[in-house]
């Protein structure tokens, strides 16, 4: 972009953030919040980990049952800028699966554990919370920390909220961490050659805002994901910051639509890189039935930071659709994920191969709750591009 054009997108959405209001926060909600308040995780959960309407609200105030609310149970200090907590909220999630593979041979892995990780969360004040959790344990090694960030809500007491710390790019869209399925949303994990900006992880500043209807949510991050700082102690590996823009809005009862947008820049060995995306999500529910489904467009420049490379591009997204009738136990959900791109530099999978120009898997498994904290889960997922198949038994817990 050139000349004033070269500054539209970022002013626009930093004057966006200076405006924007009331937003749900991203946390996972954990057990620590239920004993504080003496509630069942089914107010929150259902089942664990999505969210219930009243769940979304919680996170929105900030971890809270009401938005404004004083920190509760904390000790006397004498000094009122200082709530501190009598205990500090922990709460702990282990997940452990059983896989089994089938291309050409059949192949058994115990995944226990698979993950262990380790959360806090709460208000600090009236207006102030913090969330964040770390893996002790993430398939086979310590995972780190992955969300870690101060939550304000109602800054300096006008329509304001603000998130500032590391979280998810896609949030705003799906959030992951919320799944039901063992199968990811692919098409968030994407990345196209050696460019390391994805709709994962990444460290900035996120705001939302409820005007007129329609849900804004507008951010400012590093654009090169969570990993570790350089040797000059920067998490930022070039000046350029990464915009992101979605926009939602409830058009009917049952039937909310989203548009996303995306730019940014990244270098490497001083030739750059442009990473664009253009994206469009919708939900669809009636009854038990929920329907998410999400499509996006991306482009890169230089994929592989050479000078005279060709951009490249792919097209994907995911369908969902989850079945959790009232004062069930059981549920059930199916995913399909598809990603195409335009040459063989695609990077998706966890441990699969590293270059490819195709992505497409179909799942469907069921889960039930033997506790309110506790859901065992069957799933079968075939990858239609790798022709195999894949079965996944294990359970999710928090306590």
């Amino acid at each position: 972009m050139a000349g004033p054009i070269r500054w539209l997108v970022p002013g626009l959405l930093y004057g966006a953030l200076l405006t924007m209001a009331a937003s749900p926060a991203f946390a996972e909600e954990i057990p620590a919040f239920a004993r504080r308040y003496g509630v069942s995780c089914a107010l929150c959960h259902n089942p664990v980990p999505a969210l219930t309407p009243f769940g979304d609200q919680f996170a929105a105030n900030g971890n809270r049952m009401a938005p404004g609310e004083e920190p509760a149970d904390t000790i006397g200090t004498g000094d009122d800028l200082l709530a501190l907590s009598r205990n500090v909220p922990l709460a702990v999630r282990l997940d452990a699966y059983v896989q089994s593979y089938a291309n050409g041979r059949a192949v058994t892995d115990f995944q226990t554990p698979y993950s262990l990780k380790v959360l806090s969360g709460g208000p600090i004040s009236k207006s102030l919370s913090y969330y964040f959790y770390a893996f002790l344990f993430e398939r086979g090694e310590v995972g780190g920390v992955e969300d870690a960030y101060l939550y304000v809500n109602d800054l300096g007491g006008k329509p304001v909220d603000v998130l500032v710390g590391q979280f998810q790019v896609s949030d705003p869209m799906f959030k992951r961490e919320l799944r039901l399925s063992f199968e990811d949303y692919a098409v968030y994990r994407a990345r196209l050659g050696e460019v390391p900006s994805d709709l994962t992880y990444d460290r900035g500043l996120l705001a939302t805002a409820d005007i007129g209807g329609v849900t804004l949510s507008g951010q400012v991050v590093n654009g090169n994901g969570r990993g570790a700082a350089g040797s000059d102690r920067h998490f930022d590996s070039d000046a350029g910051k990464t915009f992101a823009l979605h926009a939602t809005r409830d058009i009917v009862e049952g039937l909310r639509l989203g548009a996303f947008g995306y730019t940014g820049r990244t270098t490497s060995d001083a030739v750059h890189d442009v990473t664009r995306m253009l994206g469009a999500d919708a939900t669809v529910s009636h009854g038990p039935f929920e329907l998410n489904v999400q499509y996006l467009h991306r482009t890169d420049s230089r994929p592989f930071y050479v000078a005279d490379d060709s951009s490249a591009s792919l097209d994907g997204g995911f369908a969902e659709l989850l079945v959790r009738p009232g004062g069930s136990r059981w549920h059930g959900f199916a995913l399909y994920n598809l990603i195409d791109a335009d040459r063989p530099l695609l990077s998706v999978r966890l441990g699969g191969p590293a270059l490819v120009s195709r992505y497409e898997t179909l799942s469907g498994g069921v889960g039930y709750l033997l506790r309110r904290n506790v859901r065992v889960t069957g799933e079968m997922t075939y990858d239609i591009s790798q022709e195999e198949a894949r079965w996944t038994l294990g359970f999710v817990s928090a306590f």
